[in-house]
């Protein structure tokens, strides 16, 4: 399986940086993003910066990367991981709202 990792901004080449997350140091690849700009966060696969993220949103990507090596390692209560989604219902997208209104 691979999954990109979020990972923030150390240091800015060009069309290149240097990003740490998950206890790894990378150059990465950036000519697929916006330039970065040191403190930003990136979704990084194989080297390569795929999308800018929100610090919100790499820590949720974070929560759920760490919930998979513990689900990986036998645990079995996962909420902790996804303080977000832990007990609330859930909903739907703002077009499915829509759509269920018509029926």
């Amino acid at each position: 399986m691979c999954l990109g990792i979020p990972m923030r901004v150390t240091a800015v080449e060009e069309a290149a940086a240097w990003c740490e997350g998950r206890g790894e140091r990378l150059r990465v690849d950036t000519r697929l993003v916006e330039a970065p700009a040191i403190g930003d966060w990136l979704l990084v696969f194989h080297a390569t910066a795929r999308e800018k993220l929100s610090e919100e949103r790499a820590a949720d990507i974070s929560s759920a990367l760490a919930a998979l090596d513990a689900a990986l390692a036998g645990e079995t209560d996962l909420d902790r991981h996804f303080a977000a989604l832990a007990n609330r219902e859930p909903e739907l997208p703002e077009h499915l709202r829509k759509e269920v209104g018509r029926g």
